[in-house]
């Protein structure tokens, strides 16, 4: 098989670890997303890590909420990291079978500016890529995964085949990803793990490259700016191709 060298220099990726621990204590949920940020950071792909519980960022779904009669928004500040990132990868713990409340918040905040347009006048999250990784010691992963990409489809993101990755230990109380038992890190060496979210760090680089490389989403049938125009996709109109 030939071996050929990927460059994804000057591709961005953002993670969000949506744990609920503050810095600096020990995130099992990070471990997991250093293994996809390493991946990416070797083809040289610029990464970012944000835990959103150390920030003060409001609860709403408008874009600025201290617009809506909160004191502190964080928010804003941060959002322009989102819109710089080719690459948007949601991290985050199963509890009670479910994701996170941080992990909500962070999905509501990015459906504030949904409605918003890129330069093509589509929306704004057209173009990017979008991925997740949870972690936990209980089941749940397929159900948060499936959350979580379903949200970011529906705001736009492109989601490439095998986008999600996780880790679950035994049913009940008993170690998380990356704690120490019997002298063994639990959950490192596991293989389906570590193949998926291999192939989620892939994935989402080749297709962030390919919509890169080729301008986008093609701007045709879904500029919410020519449906507001009136045009209502007349597609056989010329001055809709304009």
């Amino acid at each position: 098989m030939t071996n050929i060298k990927y460059d994804f220099t000057g591709l961005k990726a953002l993670f969000f670890n949506c744990t609920l621990k503050k810095s600096p204590e020990k995130s099992h949920t990070e471990l997991l997303v250093n293994v996809s940020r390493d991946i990416m950071k070797k083809q040289g792909v610029s990464t970012e890590l944000i835990r959103p519980i150390d920030h003060e960022i409001a609860t709403g779904v408008y874009p600025d909420m201290t617009k809506q009669g909160w004191q502190v928004d964080e928010w804003p500040e941060i959002y322009k990291k989102v819109q710089e990132a080719d690459i948007l990868v949601i991290a985050g713990p199963i509890w009670l079978g479910d994701n996170s409340s941080i992990t909500k918040q962070v999905i509501e905040r990015l459906y504030a500016s949904s409605g918003d347009l890129n330069k093509s006048g589509q929306y704004a999250f057209y173009g990017k890529v979008g991925g997740c990784l949870i972690t936990g010691n209980e089941d749940g992963v397929k159900h948060c995964a499936m959350n979580i990409l379903y949200s970011l489809q529906h705001l736009g993101y492109t989601i490439p085949p095998q986008a999600d990755a996780g880790w679950i230990g035994e049913a009940g109380p008993g170690a998380s990803y990356g704690d120490e038992v019997d002298g063994k890190r639990v959950g490192l060496d596991n293989d389906f793990t570590n193949r998926n979210t291999t192939f989620m760090a892939w994935n989402l680089m080749h297709m962030a490259k390919l919509l890169n490389d080729n301008g986008g989403i093609p701007a045709y049938g879904n500029q919410r700016s020519k449906w507001d125009a009136g045009a209502r996709f007349d597609f056989e109109n010329p001055e809709y191709r304009r």
